[in-house]
């Protein structure tokens, strides 16, 4: 978990409008009444298709993705599909307007279509206006719970079972590149990261995976919330837990500050430890795997994440400054 000074990038490749089937860009062009013009997007882990287009009687934005680029990335876009056809207006997600799934040449296709949000990626490094911002909505929308018959996994089970739960292959496997201090606390860690999954209840929307490439910035200045197929219940606290981590990859000025955000929502200092160990074995874990098709930033995107995460946890325990380290590359402008 050596720290690295080469640009990293938040998103796949993605393939062009051109190479998605007949049938979905026609599916596309029936939805918006015929397709003028296409603008291509950056941003987000999926080879598929991320467009806005521009249609006669609409404009929308269209995600698509086949099990032939990636096995697992039509089930994460059906995921988002039934995520967004029940989130509360009041949440501020994309408004979906249409979906497809079916068989395609023998090969299952999936696709959504949404509302086009005007608007630009935060910058990155953060910029306080954008980061305020960020935090500010991430709040407006934990100020509620989430009414009872919108039906998403429970946080504990979906984080504290799977994403929070890798130090054993850590511990059984460590990286020969595994950061100093990380493999001297490595038991620390793992029974730290053990209590995780308990902290995590709660009935609140969670995100959960909050960062600069799933934020949008509007002309007036709001963000909105984009790209929703891993929403939970859970804990108020743990998306601006996320954002408090993208805030210090990328860089921002006076980040530390921002860690109240997190205990102004409930968290306690053992509730941020306990999720920032357990994020970090999974980082460690993942960044080691080798990439998934179609996806090549992906495991150095993790690994540097788990830097920061490293960097965050020494710091709370020790009062360590972060150390200096390049930033990766912007994901907006």
């Amino acid at each position: 978990m050596s720290d690295t000074t080469e640009p990293v990038r938040s998103h796949g490749v993605r393939i062009p409008w051109a190479d998605l089937p007949d049938a979905v860009r026609a599916w596309v062009a029936d939805e918006v009444g015929g397709v003028l013009e296409v603008l291509p997007q950056q941003g987000g882990f999926s080879p598929g298709v991320a467009d806005r287009v521009h249609g006669e009687r609409r404009w929308a934005f269209v995600k698509a993705v086949g099990e032939g680029l990636n096995q697992e990335a039509p089930d994460l876009l059906a995921q988002e599909v039934g995520v967004l056809g029940q989130l509360p207006q009041y949440v501020g997600a994309p408004v979906l307007l249409a979906s497809l799934d079916e068989r395609i040449n023998g090969e299952r296709w999936v696709g959504l279509l949404v509302e086009d949000i005007p608007g630009r990626h935060p910058h990155t490094p953060w910029v306080e206006a954008e980061a305020n911002a960020t935090l500010e909505e991430l709040a407006r929308v934990a100020a509620r719970p989430l009414p009872g018959d919108v039906e998403l996994p429970l946080l504990e089970d979906f984080m504290g079972r799977g994403t929070l739960a890798h130090w054993p292959d850590v511990l059984a496997d460590p990286p020969a590149d595994l950061d100093p201090w990380v493999a001297a606390n490595a038991d620390r860690l793992s029974a730290v990261a053990g209590i995780a999954g308990g902290r995590l209840s709660g009935d609140y929307l969670v995100h959960n995976d909050v960062r600069a490439d799933n934020l949008l910035v509007t002309p007036e200045g709001r963000v909105r919330v984009v790209d929703w197929p891993f929403a939970c219940r859970g804990a108020a606290w743990v998306d601006t837990l996320m954002l408090v981590l993208n805030l210090r990859l990328y860089g921002t000025p006076g980040h530390t500050s921002y860690d109240a955000r997190m205990h102004a929502l409930g968290a306690t200092e053992e509730d941020v430890d306990a999720v920032l160990a357990g994020i970090l074995a999974y980082f460690v874990h993942k960044s080691r795997l080798p990439a998934p098709p179609g996806l090549p930033t992906l495991r150095e995107f993790q690994r540097v994440q788990g830097v920061a995460t490293a960097a965050w946890l020494r710091e709370r325990w020790e009062g360590a400054g972060p150390p200096s380290a390049a930033q990766p590359s912007r994901t907006g402008a």
